[in-house]
């Protein structure tokens, strides 16, 4: 049981990595920093398509992570 759970952990842990490293940057550089950061912040901008996705799979993983972590962390003592 711990080991499937830790092998569940790494394939969640190698996934969240690579969903986060295929979202594209929310700001360009130092100006986007500036000024577009607040339109980030209140939702100006909604995210469509592949963002949309990307980010409800970034959700959904980060969840799966925490929960399996918490698993395994239960389950070793």
């Amino acid at each position: 049981m711990v080991v499937f759970l830790k092998v569940v952990l790494l394939i969640v842990s190698i996934g969240l990595i690579a969903v986060v490293l295929l979202q594209k940057g929310k700001s360009a550089g130092l100006s986007g920093a500036i000024t577009g950061g607040a339109e980030h912040l209140f939702g100006k901008q909604k995210a469509r398509g592949m963002d949309l996705l990307l980010s409800r799979v970034t959700m959904g993983l980060a969840i799966a992570f925490i929960v399996v972590a918490l698993l395994v962390a239960y389950f070793v003592k």
